[in-house]
């Protein structure tokens, strides 16, 4: 019995250090770097502050930022049915609807936006209960 204990510990050593190897690592989606940059302060602070003023929407609105055919903008998720999503470039300028309204398909202005976006950052998420 007593040479099975050293071979009990071992083996139990083991294995705690090789499920600890194992979990995974949240990755962000984002370097650190596109992280830090500043949301814009002015039209973004207010759209989010008239969100907040408006109803729960289901699902709850969101801001996120992408990088799109070269420029940073700003994606206000659709809240609902047949309302659209918005694109903003960075001075507050709608640039077009890729998705929602009769058709589902936005206003076209920018019918390849979900496949072309990339650098997603969420900057808002309305985290109020319905």
């Amino acid at each position: 019995m007593a040479s099975r204990k050293p071979s009990f510990w071992v083996l139990t050593l083991l294995l705690m250090t090789a499920s600890v190897g194992c979990q995974t690592a949240d990755r962000p989606a984002t370097s650190q770097v596109e992280q830090q940059k500043p949301a814009p302060t002015g039209w973004l602070s207010e759209l989010i502050r008239e969100l907040e003023q408006e109803d729960v929407s289901n699902p709850p609105a969101k801001v996120y930022r992408y990088t799109y055919k070269g420029q940073e903008v700003y994606y206000l998720t659709s809240r609902c049915c047949d309302i659209p999503s918005k694109v903003y470039d960075t001075d507050g300028n709608l640039l077009c609807e890729p998705d929602g309204g009769i058709t589902g398909q936005g206003d076209g202005r920018c019918a390849d936006f979900f496949d072309a976006r990339t650098n997603e950052t969420l900057i808002w998420e309305d985290k109020r209960e319905l």
